[in-house]
């Protein structure tokens, strides 16, 4: 598998990386809104096979005291490859020199993270668009 990566948003496809999201599935990401939050994301990768974008991910990062490794996203087809870790490593790579580097998670995926350093957080905190919502999908407790 040969695999390009980039590092910068210059000819991306909003459009795929938004099927991207759905296929994943990471559910529905609206182009523009992607363009906006990877566009403003100090960290990003683009991994393509050919022509197709097969993995994503960013990291929302200030430079110096936090970066927020989110929205990882791999194909189907290429899950189970090592491409996530790949993805992960790169962006974690790319955040070093953060004082810390904090990861949100899909709920089970946490030993996933676990391999990479990632501990559990116990003051972290949220407030949701939709909370309810949230709190069905695991990610948020009222407790």
């Amino acid at each position: 598998m040969t695999l390009e990566w980039k590092h910068s948003t210059d000819g991306i496809n909003w459009e795929e990386l938004s099927a991207l999201y759905r296929a994943a599935p990471l559910g529905e990401k609206k182009p523009v809104h992607l363009q906006t939050v990877f566009s403003n994301s100090m960290f990003k990768c683009f991994v393509y096979e050919h022509t197709t974008l097969v993995a994503a991910g960013r990291a929302l990062a200030d430079g110096a005291d936090c970066s927020y490794i989110c929205d990882i996203a791999v194909l189907p087809s290429h899950q189970g490859t090592g491409l996530g870790k790949q993805v992960v490593s790169d962006l974690v790579e790319m955040s070093c020199g953060h004082k810390k580097i904090i990861l949100y998670a899909v709920p089970g995926k946490e030993p996933f993270y676990s391999k990479f350093g990632f501990m559990r957080m116990k003051t972290a905190m949220a407030i949701f668009e939709n909370q309810q919502q949230q709190v069905e999908g695991g990610y948020l407790s009222e407790t």
